[in-house]
């Protein structure tokens, strides 16, 4: 019989943040230990992956180190470690799953494999416990999705992106607005001060709850293009305005039209636009007079985090679903 209790020691280095975390129970942080390299990347627009994996070498170690420090844990207290196998990026996975198999070989530990994505999912466990069957509108750099799930560990995705995803938009379209990265925030912050004066095109593909990005993004860039060869006044906050009012409006409909039709008890809302404020502010607005209670993790856990995967990692914990020593990196890893 498993302890209720587990102590869980937890990698996430799937992109350009070093993670480690020690979480009890599945839903109580002893410590979330977070070393980003958004700086580093900033000059170069973007992610480079060779960077990003040479700096989770040289920080691994020095994180958790900390991470068990600020929990006040040994590792025989340890029950379990955790570690993302995928997706993300090839090397920067590698360095976390090599240290995780190297500490669960070391100290004789159950070895756990996690999904990134059931990792965001799971973020929300630290403020409530799931009520099945629930919805969660997963929305990131990589995916737009939306995933229906009957009980733990059980993932039906009804909806997902057939182009760009969400995030990755929200990153092109600030690049031509010449903003500096990483440019989701620079939008939502832009957006605040701006208005829907373009009337950008909305993504609706009827009949079905995927989602499409791309037009809205070549939209964007068409109409920067035209106002620059024109030599006209860029309007960055109504730009910004415009396109993030075609996004949040596409998301919050289709999230209420498949949660409505699933007879869903709860919306959970996960990944790095989550932190977006107007996403927050429509989806609370759109059920507030609905029975399905709305759950959106704290900003400091919707970005990746390793917490989140040592919530995720305490179901599969308590269902015994165990890696073994052989176990890589997938860049492609499928929920």
């Amino acid at each position: 019989m498993k302890k209720t209790n587990e102590i869980i020691l937890a990698i996430e280095t799937s992109c350009d943040e070093t993670a480690v975390a020690v979480i009890q129970g599945g839903n109580k942080i002893l410590s979330n230990v977070v070393a980003t390299q958004m700086e580093i990347h900033q000059k170069f627009g973007g992610v480079v992956p060779e960077v990003a994996s040479r700096h989770h070498m040289e920080q691994i170690t020095l994180v958790m180190e900390q991470a068990l420090e600020e929990a006040k844990v040994t590792m025989e207290q340890i029950d379990a470690v955790a570690v993302t196998k995928g997706p993300g990026l090839v090397g920067a996975l590698l360095v976390g799953v090599n240290a995780a198999k190297a500490i669960a070989f070391a100290h004789q530990k159950p070895l756990i494999a996690v999904h990134h994505i059931a990792g965001h999912i799971y973020a929300n466990r630290f403020q409530a416990e799931f009520d099945f069957p629930l919805l969660s509108l997963v929305v990131s750099g990589g995916h737009s999705e939306l995933i229906v799930m009957d009980e733990h560990g059980s993932y039906d995705i009804i909806g997902e992106t057939r182009d760009d995803a969400a995030g990755e938009a929200y990153d092109k379209v600030a690049k031509a607005l010449k903003l500096p990265y990483p440019g989701g925030p620079q939008i939502d912050r832009l957006a605040q001060q701006g208005e829907d004066t373009y009337n950008f095109p909305r993504a609706w593909l009827q009949d079905s709850y995927d989602f499409s990005f791309s037009g809205l993004k070549t939209a964007v860039i068409n109409q920067l293009h035209k106002l620059r060869q024109k030599d006209q006044t860029i309007d960055q906050e109504n730009i910004a305005a415009s396109f993030q009012s075609s996004v949040m409006e596409v998301l919050v409909e289709k999230t209420y039209q498949a949660a409505t039709a699933y007879e869903v008890k709860q919306l959970i809302v996960a990944g790095g636009v989550s932190a977006n404020k107007e996403l927050r502010e429509r989806m609370e607005e759109k059920f507030k007079d609905s029975s399905i209670q709305v759950m959106i993790p704290p900003l400091y856990l919707c970005t990746d985090n390793a917490a989140m995967i040592g919530a995720a990692a305490s179901i599969q914990y308590h269902q015994e679903d165990f890696a073994d020593l052989s176990l890589n990196a997938n860049p492609g890893f499928m929920l």
